[in-house]
């Protein structure tokens, strides 16, 4: 994919140049940290008493938005009112503008008209997503002179880029103030903007800005526009992805926090940073334990502005990284913790964003859980896993936890499609701790003398039942090739799924090939899954099937096969016609493999069924050196060029441009293919 040559900006007042350099290559993630929050969003319900309110619609900011001043007791935004469900452009600028507080809960993607609207936000407002599904798709939010305690969280806004990279003409920011207080940005996915990202102007101030994706933008994120020394801001936890300028810049900040943040300039894409934290005017910044990855000029300042660096961690960055002056003490203000710097990137990577957990609310059936305890050594009720499925009644109305306690279970799992609502748990510290594993493979013979188990009979794990979970645990297949050569048929499955909203979080997926089987009950019949802050481990065809499936946030690894050699295909879909396929957003895929090795996937027109559309889109993924130049191939006599592949914005030495061999979406194309188009209105939660 061509894209615009992009001529380096500068900041809106004034104009000191930077030095440019060369970044380094992305290193390729490694490790997750494992854990969400969770809760379940009613989608019926349109207004709830705040006395009911869950956590996300009482939460209060931290940092600066949380010190009390201006007549503003910290940040609430709000809780006092009415929670609300909105949909739709107009109910959303009915709410957000009114002059009672509300907790406003977007639940569905809006489009603003015209492009580049900004809704004028009221004070005393919380405008949250309602788990990942709220999005606010071409223009965003304003916060005028006076408005105070607003809290903007878990939204993916995003789109109102005009397709000139430096543009001055269209002033299309996600979020901007001007004049405000109290302020907390938290766990929002900002991205692809006319203008900034976020733009606090004009003497606002007691601004938190936390847990946030800011990605693939030129003029990312300013502070200032100001002669005034009156700003105090916190910005933690973000992850600044591809960004070219303002990573901030602070202008006439009185206190500027900045601490436990990841700037990454990826090596191998058009954008290149020119520069990351920047200190002008006379501000003063504390800048603390961040990761700076590839970044040119990483932390600069003017002759009169003050930057204390403690504990940062530099890799890959050039030019200018620059400290003096004195500052502040942040504890004076208010109570904080740091994370280690070597934890950031992953930390991040796993933690920013809209959580599955914020903006959703939990139901009675929830509330009726019951919860079913597994153990070995027999402290639980069930040796097995298999005991507790077994114990769980037909037709069960609501969610069943089976909480199994660390150790191997060397078992095979069957959930039946008569046992809806269950969750699979290990308790332990690590998804390593608790292990499900099996050996069967295609053709291992079944016990009773009946034939070999095949593909689908060979998992490890098979479930059967619709609203399915898992969650911190490892599912295995260690069949072993080498030992078994004799043996026809070595596909040998972890984990098979054959049912509609099946959530898999936090766990390890692993085995070799056709590792997991991502199905549907049937032809004609929906299976939707979404798998976050995961591990899938294999090497052909090793994620594979029907169903309509998310792997998001999650990392792909690949091994060699069972005699040393690297080769291999990642995904193999099978997808009915006029259906979702595979998506892989937000990931990595890495692994000890020869480079040029493996494929993304190729079509599996199951049974030679020509009336099949296989698909799989992988966006915003980086892939490591083992992805081969021209990623999709044939299978069985079906060209992949006949069916729906395609990328979008992925990086690393593995991503490649656009050709007749390597399909790009536009722009346009990729806005209807989000996480949230492949679930279809269902937002999975645990409950």
């Amino acid at each position: 994919m061509t894209e615009t040559p992009r001529s380096r900006a500068r900041h809106r007042r004034r104009k000191t140049a930077v030095a440019i350099g060369v970044p380094l290559a992305l290193t390729a993630a490694g490790t997750m940290a494992y854990g969400t929050d969770t809760g379940l969003f009613g989608a019926g319900a349109q207004r709830t008493a705040s006395a009911a309110a869950p956590a996300w619609a009482t939460a209060t900011a931290d940092g600066f938005a949380s010190v009390n001043s201006l007549g503003q007791n910290g940040t609430y935004g709000g809780r006092d009112g009415k929670t609300v469900t909105v949909k739709t452009l107009a109910d959303l600028e009915k709410y957000a503008t009114a002059a009672e507080p509300y907790v406003i809960v977007v639940a569905a993607t809006i489009n603003m008209n015209p492009v580049g609207k900004e809704i004028k936000v009221k004070s005393d407002k919380t405008i949250v997503g309602a788990g990942t599904s709220g999005q606010i798709v071409g223009g965003g939010f304003f916060l005028g002179t006076g408005v105070h305690n607003v809290i903007i969280r878990n939204l993916t806004i995003r789109d109102s880029y005009q397709g000139i990279w430096n543009d001055k003409d269209h002033d299309f920011d996600a979020i901007q103030m001007d004049g405000a207080h109290h302020v907390w940005i938290d766990h929002n996915d900002l991205r692809h903007m006319a203008d900034g990202l976020i733009d606090i102007r004009k003497d606002s101030t007691n601004v938190t800005v936390s847990w946030n994706k800011l990605s693939d933008n030129n003029k990312t994120f300013g502070i200032g526009w100001t002669e005034n020394l009156v700003t105090d801001i916190t910005i933690h936890h973000n992850w600044f992805r591809e960004t070219e300028q303002r990573n901030p810049s602070t202008d006439n900040a009185a206190h500027a926090h900045l601490y436990n943040n990841f700037l990454e300039d990826a090596a191998g894409t058009t954008i290149k940073s020119s520069y990351g934290n920047y200190s002008r005017g006379r501000t003063r910044m504390v800048l603390e334990n961040s990761y700076f990855q590839g970044m040119r000029n990483p932390v600069t300042k003017d002759s009169t502005a003050s930057i204390v660096q403690k504990g940062n961690t530099f890799v890959g960055t050039s030019g200018r990284n620059e400290s003096g002056g004195t500052a502040f003490d942040p504890k004076s203000y208010y109570s904080y913790s740091l994370d280690k710097t070597a934890d950031v990137p992953s930390l991040l990577k796993s933690g920013v964003g809209p959580r599955t957990s914020i903006g959703t609310t939990a139901t009675t059936s929830a509330a009726a859980a019951t919860t079913l305890t597994v153990a070995k050594d027999g402290s639980g009720q069930y040796r097995t896993v298999q005991a507790a499925v077994n114990a769980v009644p037909a037709n069960n109305p609501s969610r069943v936890v089976i909480s199994v306690k660390p150790g191997t279970y060397r078992e095979l799992v069957k959930v039946p499609s008569n046992k809806p609502h269950v969750t699979i748990q290990g308790t332990g510290g690590s998804r390593k701790d608790t292990v499900i594993v099996y050996n069967n493979a295609a053709g291992t013979p079944k016990p009773d003398g009946s034939g070999n188990y095949g593909t689908g009979g060979s998992a490890t794990v098979a479930v059967q039942a619709d609203d399915f979970q898992a969650r911190n645990l490892t599912i295995s297949n260690d069949f072993d090739e080498a030992a078994n050569q004799s043996l026809s048929g070595h596909q040998a499955v972890a984990l098979r799924t054959a049912a509609d909203k099946v959530f898999l979080d936090g766990v390890i997926v692993t085995g070799d090939q056709d590792t997991l089987l991502l199905d549907t009950a049937a032809k004609d019949k929906l299976g939707r899954v979404y798998m976050t802050n995961s591990y899938v481990v294999g090497n052909v065809d090793f994620i594979f099937g029907r169903a309509t499936a998310v792997i998001d946030r999650s990392i792909i690894t690949l091994k060699k096969r069972w005699n040393g050699t690297s080769a291999g295909y990642i995904t193999a879909p099978s997808t009915v016609a006029n259906r979702k396929g595979f998506l892989i957003a937000n990931s990595t895929v890495n692994g000890d493999v020869s480079a040029g090795s493996f494929y993304l996937g190729r079509p599996w027109h199951a049974g030679g069924d020509a009336a099949l559309d296989p698909q799989t889109t992988v966006r915003n993924t980086n892939l490591s050196a083992a992805i081969k130049s021209t990623p999709w191939t044939d299978m069985s006599g079906f060209s992949w060029k006949d069916d729906r592949f395609a990328e979008y914005k992925n990086t690393g030495p593995g991503a490649g441009s656009a050709s007749s061999d390597r399909p790009h979406l536009t722009d346009a194309q990729a806005t209807g293919q989000e996480v949230a188009d492949w679930l279809g209105g269902w937002t999975p939660t645990a409950s």
